[in-house]
């Protein structure tokens, strides 16, 4: 049992590692389609704190999306090792759904965002360093993680 809870565990730590790498290249990736032309390396590398903080903000959000989905891969792994195939296919299925969510929210509240203030433009700010902007943006992104993150428990305890 001892062995096969510590073959379980690397397992899960190697679906860790490599849902993260991929999960925080698709956020970035996609953040660089959001941000409207803006370069995100050059402005951090420049000491623009204002995109550190949107960048890291986007990999918190994804970071807590992924674990909730590498908890459910565990389940699934558990159970598939008792028998049950279906769960550790359940749990795929909805880690990827997961991480599609919290990347289509996290562009959903950022674009909803830009259209309830009006008076700002939030990338232009950004541009300009308004750290202000960051960490309201940040706020909000975060905030929408967490609640994704919270359907993503729930889809994993409603399948598995």
């Amino acid at each position: 049992m001892a062995l096969e809870n510590a073959v379980v565990g690397l397992i899960q730590l190697v679906i860790a590692i490599l849902l993260a790498v991929v999960a925080l290249y698709i956020g970035f990736s996609v953040l660089r389609k959001i941000t409207k032309g803006m370069n995100e390396e050059k402005e951090i590398a420049s000491g623009n704190v204002a995109i550190g903080i949107l960048v890291a903000s986007v990999f918190i959000a994804i970071g807590l999306v992924v674990q909730s989905g590498v908890a459910g891969v565990s389940i699934g792994i558990s159970n598939a090792l008792a028998g049950d195939i279906f769960s550790l296919i359940a749990s795929i299925i909805q880690l990827i759904l997961g991480v599609v969510l919290a990347i289509a929210a996290i562009y959903l509240a950022i674009n909803i965002l830009d259209k309830l203030t009006k008076g700002i433009d939030e990338f232009e700010e950004l541009k300009k360093g308004n750290v202000a902007v960051a960490l309201e943006m940040a706020g909000v992104i975060i905030a929408v993680a967490i609640i994704i993150q919270a359907g993503v428990l729930g889809i994993t305890s409603a399948l598995i």
